[in-house]
């Protein structure tokens, strides 16, 4: 396991070591022009501001924003005296005095940390929404969960969830001919573990509200940190490791620019 073991005050910071060595980003000519590799890792343009301090801009043009959204974040609604993702970029936008539009195509649960591309402009998100059924769109995870059992080492998962949207919860219905379940799928495998917990990487096949989540945890392996859908056992493991946060991270996407069709990839 390695660094795995020493999971004392674990977080999502220095969890992300043992998944990526940085950040890095694939895409065509056109895009290689407009990007830097900063002292922190990061991508994006040559010259620009930074949106709150712990979001990071990955990549930017007229026609998108690639962006590393911190966990507690909110990708949009976060409510009047919250912050949200979408109104921070559009302030970032205004500081630059550039038209403060942004356009949100995907979402990422407030709990969960990763890359997120958003438009800067209508066109740009009608084509990137309608590719988010297609193969181009393309999202990979890395969680870390609790085990109460032997794990394999790569395994599909399909369920049919049923989403409480007064409660915001999601749960595994009773049978696939329940009324409102939609099927949803996903594959992992295991890139380590101890005899307590294991590191995941996913690839979702399927995009339901809260799926990772509610489909780990229905098969017996609950992510850490995660109170609204954690075991008893994985709550009280996590509180005792001081881990607050919910384990899971949006480490790789790729997509085919709305503009040029270049294909781009990202990973953290």
């Amino acid at each position: 396991m390695g660094r795995w073991i020493q999971i004392q005050n674990i977080n999502n910071d220095n969890i992300r070591p043992i998944w990526s060595d940085g950040h890095s980003m694939r895409s065509s000519k056109a895009a290689r022009g407009r990007i830097r590799d900063s002292a922190d890792g990061a991508l994006g343009t040559a010259s620009r501001s930074e949106p709150m301090e712990n979001i990071k801009v990955l990549y930017e043009d007229n026609d998108i924003i690639v962006v590393n959204k911190p966990a507690g974040l909110a990708t949009e609604g976060g409510g009047i005296s919250e912050k949200d993702l979408e109104s921070e970029m559009r302030n970032y936008l205004a500081k630059k005095k550039e038209p403060p539009e942004i356009f949100v195509v995907h979402r990422l649960d407030k709990p969960v940390s990763g890359i997120v591309v958003l438009a800067k402009n209508a066109g740009a998100a009608a084509v990137l929404s309608k590719s988010l059924s297609g193969d181009s769109f393309s999202k990979e995870y890395k969680a870390v969960v609790y085990k109460t059992g032997p794990l394999q080492k790569e395994n599909e998962l399909t369920d049919y969830l049923i989403k409480d949207v007064k409660n915001n919860v999601s749960r595994v219905a009773k049978s696939p001919g329940e009324k409102g379940s939609k099927k949803a799928v996903l594959k992992y495998r295991v890139e380590s573990e101890d005899e307590s917990s294991a590191v995941l990487k996913i690839r979702l096949l399927t995009g339901r509200h809260h799926q990772i989540r509610v489909q780990l945890s229905n098969a017996g392996f609950p992510l850490l940190g995660d109170r609204k859908y954690g075991s008893k056992e994985s709550i009280e493991y996590s509180l005792s490791k001081g881990i607050k946060d919910v384990l899971l991270t949006a480490c790789a996407l790729s997509f085919d620019h709305p503009a040029t069709g270049e294909h781009m990839s990202f990973t953290i």
